[in-house]
């Protein structure tokens, strides 16, 4: 048997693998190259190829001191950083929930699943249309049913624009989430549970000390998919406010630079690879900590 898999291990493999270096790898090399020259997008300023417009880190440089930049490095960071906490919490309550039912649970799944199904700008310009017609017309306006400043007018403000994609992603990806973590739950032995009900362990303290260090290989899955989608976020920012009242987020940042710039996309490309750097650090980190706890858990 083995030597058959030996046999046919490159002829299957090799496809993906070019494949993978065609539309994956090989343009990250050029685009790596690209952001240490003035690249213009269809020609190279001071040169006719990249190393005769080679300027250095001078895009990095200019990149860290661009104001926009900075402002969306921030905006990204208090984003994604109320998002793993409240795409986790919903998506883990939800998955109590179903945990705990007997019956219509398939009925439940498809339902937070759903959402899930949604996406890109039709998704942001379908909550544009909610947030400025049904929350700031008819529900929480002056005149509306339950007058509520918060949630008017939540795309014209960079603090309000953040409840309104948190509340996107949140209503998009927690279905996700919440199927990671059923199948989590559904791996731990009931015996666990027995035995912390035969110490006297109430619902509470079997959460603490039986189900979170047991649900620890699925914190580990759904924190990087949630840290890294929202640090990659972009439809909702362009559909709500397209980045006006200060809402950049990284993503749009770097769609925009050429227009801020007069077409300079080796800046563009430099934010790029400093956007690549900032997701594979944070990313790691977070995996290598929450295995830590994956560990201490055994």
């Amino acid at each position: 048997m083995n030597s058959i898999y030996k046999k046919w291990f490159v002829p299957f493999v090799l496809p993906a693998v070019v494949l993978f270096a065609m539309v994956v790898l090989i343009p990250f090399i050029v685009g790596f190259l690209y952001s240490f020259s003035a690249w213009r997008g269809v020609y190279f300023a001071g040169g006719q190829n990249v190393f005769e417009a080679w300027v250095g880190f001078e895009n990095y440089i200019k990149s860290f001191q661009n104001e926009h930049f900075r402002n969306a490095f921030i905006y990204t960071i208090q984003f994604t950083a109320l998002a793993v906490v409240v795409v986790n919490f919903i998506s883990f309550a939800q998955a109590l929930l179903l945990h705990g039912l007997g019956k219509c649970v398939g009925i439940f799944r498809a339902t937070f699943f759903l959402p899930n199904l949604l996406g890109g700008l039709a998704l942001g310009y379908i909550w544009l249309f909610i947030y400025e017609n049904v929350f700031s017309t008819m529900l929480f306006g002056e005149k509306g049913l339950l007058p509520f400043d918060l949630l008017t007018n939540m795309t014209q403000n960079a603090n309000k624009n953040l409840l309104a994609m948190l509340m996107i992603v949140t209503w998009q990806m927690s279905g996700y989430m919440m199927i990671i973590y059923v199948t989590g739950l559904a791996t731990i032995p009931d015996d666990l549970y027995e035995a912390a009900a035969m110490d006297g362990a109430n619902y509470w303290q079997k959460l603490r000390h039986v189900t979170l260090p047991m649900l620890m290989p699925s914190f580990t899955v759904v924190f990087f998919l949630v840290l890294s989608g929202c640090f990659k976020l972009l439809d909702p920012n362009v559909a709500l406010t397209n980045g006006e009242f200060n809402t950049r987020m990284l993503a749009l940042q770097i769609l925009r630079v050429p227009k801020d710039t007069s077409n300079n996309y080796g800046m563009a490309q430099a934010q790029a690879v400093i956007f690549f750097i900032i997701i594979a650090v944070v990313s790691l980190t977070q995996v290598v900590m929450t295995k830590r706890k994956e560990i201490e858990a055994q």
